[in-house]
Formats: structure tokens, C-alpha cells, sequence
């Protein structure tokens, strides 16, 4: 593999960099609850800003077709001008004749921030024309925004028709430690919680030649448990999940690798927590965790890995009483990595999750994609990837 860095471009003094990222945070309020991708963007901007160049940041917030005050990127704006110590400038407009005003005001060094590139209906349609309009504004442009690089939309895939296009620093990162996965230290060891089938089976499909075990919890493992006839009770399924799971069948046994949890821990219909078997789920329970004895399955694969990935929370870690399973697989996974194993995280409520443990600092490396992630150690192709990497 062969990234095209920024770190490769002889001279950016003086230059126009248009900064695809993603700061795509919580906010609530007007307020932002979390900013560990605005953080995670700093090294870039940091050091486009120190080699002089004029830089455009642009990112998208939620998931709007609108112009809503509710997704504005303004509060981001300001606190990333606060984690900088550096004024950054917020514009109202993504493109424009004020915008491009503005541009040319920059001086080296200076930043500017568009609002929110989704409020223009042309970035979800991957439109050439408003692509065209944002590379007007810049001489180079830099991806450092993974998560959205399996998107086909016009700041991530067209706008490269246009600019000479650059790797930043964190995607960088991020590829160089999803290899990791893709050619691991064996064994390696592969959690997946979460829901959506759909989007998980090929990733699973994927690993599963090199892994050691793959390690199903959260509504994944429902899926499993309804294909081999089992009660799952109120607990959430993929309706059309069946042809996705039968693949992972020979007959009616279950692919050797695949590991389902051999308790799980449901809601009763009185709301009691409580430990069961799958095969004792009743039609009132809602499977919400893993239980204990599935924990200490999962532990013992999980302490001889040499590579662990995981992606997708194995319960409802927002309820105290169905948050065991997956609090222990994080506390776990961050004492086997940075030394024992080489270990990685990714996907919005698992890096949650992570984070209630305060051992974030001891995963090898804390994907900022979820989907992306997915996408890239599936081995499908990445719009945001093309003109940037070549394999």
C-alpha cells in the first residue's frame, strides 16, 4: 500500500489547503458533550498551520438535508479555536462570493471553517458542480476525515477530480493500523457486538480465514440464536438476517470459529436482571448482555490473542444493570493492548464505552470510523481512499 501523504509536499507556504475532516461530535444545547475526533484532527491542522499554509476546514455534522441552527458547525468552530490556542474563523456559507473573500484575506498560517458541508444538497449527491465550487477556494486538498471515506459524497470523492489530493496525518494513522489487522500477529482474536448484520457479516467473513475466534454479543448474537430456532423473547433481531447467518451454518452446526456467548443476561418481564441460558429465554425476556459465564469464555480467548479488533458494545452498556459484559471486554482488551497485543477499538458506542473505563490511553489505536472501518478490513473499495492510496 502506497498512501500519498501530505507529508510528501515539498513547500505548503503560502498555499491553500482545503481540510476535509470530521468533526461530526454530539452537541446538544449548543454545547459539545464530546470531542475526541476534534482532538484527534489537531495534529493535522497543527501542522499544515506551523509549514504556513492557508487552511479551509470543512466538515459535516449530523445527518440533515436543512439548514438547521441544531447542526451548525459553529460551536465546533469555537472549540477548536480553544483547543488550538489559534483563531479560527467561522464562515456561514460553505461556498460563495463571501466565502471566497474571505479566503483570500487568510494569511499563512491563518484558518477558516465552513458551515456544515450537508446544508448544500450537492454533497450527499456527490455533485461535480458544487465540488468544483469548494477546490475553487484551494490549490491542495488533504482527507484526514476516515470515517466518512467510504461515502461517495462531493468533499470526500469529486472534489479530487479538481485538486491534487493528500492523505493527512490521522488517516494516515488510521490505515496503518487497520493493516495491522489485515495481516496480524496470530492469533488474532476479533469481538463483534452491536446490531445490523447486514454491515458486520462481511467484516466477519473477511476475518475469519485469519482469526483465531470471532466473538459474537450484543444483537448480533440474537440473530444467531433465532437461525438456530432459539427464543430471543422481546430482545432486538435483523427481521432478514436468516440468508446472512446461514452462511456461517454447515448444516445445522455453527462455523468452528464463531464463539456465541453461552449465557446471557435478560430483562425479565418484572424488569429483573438475570442469567440464563439462550435456550431458557422466555417470550417475555429481553436478552440486554452478555452473562458470566460468557465472559470468562470470552476472557480466555481474548488473553491468548496476539491481535484483537473489536467493534460493537455486547449489551445495553447504558443501563447499569446490562453493562458487565461489555465494561469487561473493555477493561480487558485495554490491559491486553500496548504490549501483551496489539489492540484495536472502533465504532461510536464501543469507543463510548471505552471511555467509561478511563483506559482509552492503552488501546494501540482508537479508530475515529465506525462504518469506515467496517468497510476497509471488509475489503470493499473507499471513494475517500481513491487518488490517495493505491494498493
Amino acid at each position: 500500500m502506497k498512501i500519498n501523504s501530505l507529508q510528501k509536499i515539498k513547500n505548503l507556504s503560502g498555499k491553500t489547503v482545503f481540510l476535509r475532516v470530521d468533526f461530526n461530535v454530539p452537541i446538544a444545547g449548543g454545547k459539545i458533550k464530546e470531542d475526541y475526533r476534534i482532538k484527534a484532527g489537531l495534529e493535522t491542522i497543527k501542522f499544515l498551520s506551523a509549514k504556513g499554509a492557508r487552511l479551509i476546514i470543512a466538515s459535516h455534522l449530523g445527518e440533515t438535508d436543512g439548514s438547521e441552527a441544531a447542526f451548525s458547525l459553529r460551536p465546533v468552530a469555537a472549540r477548536l479555536q480553544a483547543l488550538l490556542k489559534q483563531p479560527v474563523r467561522f464562515l456561514p456559507v460553505a461556498i460563495g462570493l463571501k466565502t471566497a473573500a474571505a479566503v483570500k484575506t487568510l494569511k499563512p498560517g491563518g484558518i477558516i471553517m465552513l458551515e456544515n458541508l450537508r446544508f448544500n444538497p450537492g454533497e450527499y449527491k456527490n455533485d461535480l458542480k458544487f465540488a468544483a465550487s469548494l477546490a475553487a477556494l484551494a490549490d491542495i486538498y488533504v482527507n484526514d476525515a476516515f470515517s466518512v471515506c467510504h461515502r461517495a459524497q462531493a468533499s470526500v470523492s469529486a472534489i479530487k477530480k479538481y485538486l491534487p489530493s493528500y492523505a493527512g496525518l490521522l488517516l494516515e494513522k488510521e490505515l496503518t493500523a487497520l493493516n495491522k489487522i489485515l495481516k496480524p500477529k496470530l492469533p488474532l482474536v476479533v469481538i463483534m457486538g452491536g446490531a445490523k448484520i447486514r454491515t458486520k457479516a462481511p467484516l466477519i467473513a473477511k476475518l475469519y480465514p485469519s482469526a483465531s475466534q470471532i466473538l459474537i454479543g450484543g444483537a448480533l448474537a440474537n440473530d444467531f440464536f433465532k437461525f438456530q430456532g432459539f427464543q430471543i423473547g422481546k430482545s432486538i433481531s435483523d427481521d432478514d438476517s436468516a440468508p446472512i447467518i446461514r452462511k456461517f451454518f454447515q448444516g445445522n452446526k455453527l462455523a468452528a470459529k464463531i464463539i456465541l456467548p453461552r449465557d446471557v443476561v435478560v430483562k425479565t418481564k418484572d424488569g429483573r436482571a438475570q442469567a440464563v441460558s439462550p435456550s431458557a429465554v422466555k417470550a417475555n425476556d429481553m436478552i440486554l448482555d452478555i452473562g458470566p459465564a460468557a465472559i470468562n469464555d470470552f476472557a480466555a480467548h481474548i488473553k491468548r490473542a496476539n491481535t484483537l479488533v473489536w467493534n460493537g458494545p455486547l449489551g445495553k452498556f447504558e443501563e447499569a444493570s446490562f453493562k458487565h459484559g461489555t465494561m469487561a471486554i473493555a477493561y480487558l482488551l485495554a490491559a491486553r493492548s500496548s504490549g501483551l497485543a496489539y489492540g484495536v477499538i472502533g465504532g461510536g458506542e464501543t469507543v463510548e464505552a471505552l471511555n467509561q473505563t478511563k483506559m482509552s490511553e492503552y488501546i494501540d489505536w482508537v479508530s475515529t470510523g465506525g462504518g469506515a472501518m467496517l468497510a476497509y478490513l471488509s475489503g470493499e473499495k473507499l471513494p475517500g481512499l481513491e487518488k490517495i492510496v493505491s494498493f
